[in-house]
């Protein structure tokens, strides 16, 4: 009788130390989120991470996939274009490929493999599909933009910015500037 009542408090136990030892959360988890929860005018969603050139073309394949960085860049971008967009209009992006600023380099040894070092050779890119749709329904512009900024380290960063993401907010940063600005008089420029 005893060693049923510790029966569900062993499992219980056994249940939370696996998700202990799970380890931190991937990009390529297969209940990662795909896209953003739908609210506001705003809407970004993105392909499978595993498909991204951060992730096919790294030299650490297990650290570049570590952590929730796909959805860090999805909120700064809905939340950066939501201040811009004017009322009424809408956008929908979806990313189709990422890779981050910076690369690792095994050669330098162990102690550095989980290092991201940052050189001109390895810049930001981002290659995202958006549709911008004005507050009559109209598509206002819509198509594929493959952004880099091969000048990256050459900018004015504030030395008090330390996000490991700051290299890629500022590329879409750049994109929506010129995306949303509203002297354009065409589509698309």
């Amino acid at each position: 009788m005893r060693t049923t009542a510790l029966t569900p408090l062993l499992l219980a136990g056994l249940l939370a130390t696996g998700a202990a030892w799970a380890g931190p959360r991937t990009v390529t988890a297969a209940d990662a989120p795909r896209a953003l929860p739908a609210e506001g005018p705003v809407q970004v969603q993105w392909t499978d991470p595993g498909e991204f050139s951060e992730l096919r073309q790294s030299r650490n394949r297990w650290e570049a996939e570590r952590g929730n960085w796909v959805v860090k860049l999805a909120e700064h971008l809905r939340k950066q274009a939501d201040k811009q967009l004017p009322a009424g209009q809408t956008l929908e992006v979806t990313i189709t490929d990422i890779k981050r600023a910076g690369d690792y380099e095994p050669w330098r040894g162990p102690r550095l493999d989980d290092v991201r070092f940052m050189r001109d050779i390895y810049p930001p890119r981002i290659s995202l599909q958006f549709t911008l749709t004005g507050a009559d329904g109209q598509v206002i512009d819509q198509g594929e933009r493959k952004l880099v900024d091969s000048g990256y380290l050459h900018g004015n960063p504030r030395p008090s910015d330390t996000d490991p993401l700051r290299y890629e907010k500022q590329l879409l940063d750049e994109w929506l500037r010129r995306e949303l600005r509203t002297d354009r008089s065409t589509a698309g420029l």
